[in-house]
């Protein structure tokens, strides 16, 4: 009955899930020495799965017969590996939960209480056993997608099958023992941006709406005092009517896709203050509750006044009202510097229900690298207010730089989108919005001409997002692995009074700024603005300012990119096409990037270092990978000369064709050394067969072949002139 897919080591072994099959499960050596191990029951039909651990398999399999919603399943996966121990099982369990949960093909039937986070010695050594683990089960249909495309998915990041860090199980905890005890009925989790105040309100969501049955998917001994409390709240809550509120309509949209694929969940569970006034609920948890609005600036006046009227409220209602008004019990999950525009009710309201309300504060940063260095160290450069022993930022874990070229920036973007996916360039509202005719730019900086997104809902993920600029209202919320953050003309610096100021002549949110007298409540929004933009990136934020004076303020305090190139490039206004300067192409985004119908403004051009000179024809373009490494080490800056004819035999060419898939450039474009066969008859002669062949050291890469019917669509695009040094 075993299949041995890995190693002597590490198994999957399947079998049918039913009473009959037990007999087979017991003469499992694994088994029969009570070691621990990971199981998948899964069903096609149903599309359903459930994922557990144990060390006592045959009964944990009895129990999730007698269980009605476990015996309809019907297939079992055993992974078992002489390296697991207790803990690396609960943690190969705990990843399995949350990658099958966000991979699509299975809605589980696992509860989401015990799911603490578990640290241990090579704890990152199982990752790479879960990697493999998962490679294998994706081969056999198990799994759909890859891990990478998983990490980058709404579905993944906001689960309610996340492991909880020890703050926020104790927030948890805290949470619990306010409702149980109705010491007061609004508790605030206070937060700044990235330390997971959405990821808790979902997994306290799921955990309310979780029969108590279904809660726990362990027998580890570790979880009794979890049952404690966890069965206190569903005694006095055996199934609240509950809502999830979220003002901001494009994350409500996701939060409601996510909630679709939940199992016990639904989209309709998840909505906006509007809808908070047809009914009465037990509980509301509100996320970004410092979004929640008051009657000024905003788009539809008639349905808030109705809103108001039918709660009996006059026209100075708010949507915090409406919430008081319809919950017993209301958790918000609040962050005041997150802010950013008058419609928003004031930190003072805020404030004077946190004086009635129990509140619950998150540390930890979760989202961005840098951690909570990064965070402090972004409000008090916006602040001005570093001090002599804090003048740049610098960690080994967070790409934090400035830019002094906006098309270096968009390349170095556009080069961690191939990497990681979920690069996005962002601005503040300091160009108008003209772009809904698709001929017209909305942002013009340094030649470079830019538009604002497109979609308004769900931007993030839409298909042209890279090439785009989105602003506050469409990435609030949302995580990227990189952002890059374009500082407009409506924030300055004044040298003398060494402090930030802003120009409101040149901010364009109209919803933003009417009605707001003193300058110093506009310039709180908009560093607020800011802030929630530079907080957004996971692995990095790139910087372009457009003001120079905020410029050299911002060089004393956060270090120059440095691209290391062996060239200058010049400025738009010094080129001279082919006399002082060449064009500087990206293979990674090369679509088009060769065509003769292109403008000079359409790339960047550099000043060739000594011996060479500018020719025409002559482009630089960067070479990354081992392929070539006998000649041109990996990410090293070519010239190139383009292909004019002749012979190529032997020569170093940089070549497109549909059929090439390189790992090194992605799909379509390749380096290799050019050599042909040819059938030669009496008058003519024709290619065979044409070989790029790779010039390394490596053994592991192979030739490229294209054969007589393949040949017509290859393009040579440039002939290898020499290494830049």
């Amino acid at each position: 009955m075993s299949n041995d897919l890995f190693s002597e080591s590490l198994s999957i072994f399947k079998y049918k899930f039913n009473r009959e099959s037990i007999r087979y499960i017991e003469d499992n050596l694994w088994v029969k020495n009570l070691w621990p191990l990971v199981y998948i029951i899964s069903d096609d039909n149903l599309k359903e799965a459930y994922v557990g651990e144990s060390t006592n398999a045959i009964s944990r399999m009895m129990n999730h017969l007698s269980n009605s919603e476990r015996n309809k399943l019907g297939n079992l996966h055993l992974i078992t590996c002489d390296k697991f121990n207790k803990s690396a099982a609960l943690d190969i369990e705990s990843n399995l939960i949350k990658y099958i949960s966000a991979d699509g093909k299975f809605k589980l039937q696992n509860g989401n209480a015990g799911l603490a986070l578990h640290n241990y010695y090579q704890k990152d050594e199982y990752f790479k056993i879960f990697s493999l683990i998962w490679y294998e089960l994706k081969k056999e249909d198990i799994t759909l997608q890859n891990l990478k495309e998983i990490d980058n998915s709404d579905l993944f990041k906001y689960s309610p099958y996340k492991s909880l860090t020890i703050d926020q199980y104790n927030s948890i905890k805290e949470i619990i023992d306010v409702l149980v005890s109705n010491r007061t009925h609004s508790i605030f989790v206070d937060g700044s941006a990235g330390t997971g105040k959405t990821i808790l309100a979902i997994f306290l969501f799921k955990l309310l709406k979780t029969d108590y049955n279904n809660l726990f998917d362990t027998d580890d001994i570790d979880t009794i005092e979890e049952i404690n409390f966890i069965s206190l709240l569903k005694n006095k809550y055996p199934n609240p009517k509950v809502a999830l509120v979220v003002p901001m309509t494009s994350l409500r949209k996701t939060l409601k896709m996510v909630f679709k694929n939940i199992k016990g969940l639904s989209a309709s569970m998840v909505i906006g203050p509007s809808e908070v006034v047809k009914e009465k609920y037990d509980i509301l948890l509100v996320d970004e509750a410092h979004r929640l609005r008051r009657r000024l600036n905003i788009t539809n006046y008639k349905s808030f006044d109705d809103n108001n009227k039918f709660l009996g409220l006059d026209n100075n209602g708010t949507e915090l009202d409406w919430i008081l008004m319809q919950s017993k019990n209301q958790i918000f999950f609040y962050d005041a510097a997150q802010s950013i525009k008058p419609s928003d009710i004031q930190k003072e309201v805020f404030d004077n229900l946190l004086n009635k309300s129990t509140k619950i504060k998150l540390q930890s940063q979760l989202r961005v690298k840098g951690g909570n260095d990064y965070i402090t160290y972004i409000d008090k450069l916006l602040q001005t207010s570093l001090s002599n022993s804090e003048i740049v930022f610098n960690s080994k874990n967070y790409e934090f730089v400035l830019f002094d070229s906006i098309k270096s920036l968009i390349s170095k973007l556009k080069e961690k989108e191939n990497e990681f996916g979920l690069c996005r360039l962002v601005a503040g509202f300091s160009w108008e919005w003209k772009s809904k005719d698709e001929n017209i730019h909305d942002i013009e900086i340094d030649g470079m001409e830019l538009t604002w997104n497109k979609e308004n809902i769900e931007w993030i993920n839409s298909s042209n997002a890279i090439n785009e600029v989105g602003c506050i209202h469409t990435t609030q919320g949302y995580d990227l692995n990189y952002t890059g953050v374009i500082f407009g003309k409506e924030i300055s610096y004044d040298p003398v009074i060494e402090q930030i100021i802003i120009k409101p002549e040149n901010y364009y949110d109209s919803k933003g700024k009417n009605g707001i007298k003193e300058p110093a409540v506009l310039m709180a929004y908009i560093i607020n603005i800011y802030k929630t933009l530079m907080y957004r990136g996971i692995k990095g934020t790139y910087v372009y300012v457009c003001d120079d004076n905020l410029r050299v303020y911002f060089k004393k305090h956060i270090s120059i990119f440095n691209n290391e190139r062996p060239f200058r490039i010049l400025p738009i206004n010094e080129v001279k096409p082919y006399i002082n300067s060449v064009p500087l192409y990206d293979i990674s985004v090369a679509a088009g990037a060769f065509s003769e119908l292109q403008q000079s403004s359409d790339f960047e051009w550099i000043e060739l270092p000594e011996p060479y000179k500018a020719k025409e024809g002559y482009f630089v373009c960067k070479v990354v990978g081992e392929s070539m490494n006998e000649f041109i080490s990996n990410g090293s800056w070519c010239l190139f000369e383009k292909d004019t004819g002749g012979s190529r035999e032997g020569k170093i060419v940089l070549v497109e064709h549909y059929n090439i898939q390189d790992s090194d450039f992605g799909s379509g474009f390749t380096v290799k050394s050019y050599h042909s066969e040819k059938e030669i008859s009496q008058d003519s002669w024709s290619h065979k067969a044409i070989i790029l062949k790779p010039l390394s050291y490596a053994s592991n890469y192979e030739e490229i072949i294209l054969n007589k019917d393949e040949i017509s669509a290859l393009k040579v695009l440039g002939i290898f002139v020499g290494v830049l040094k």
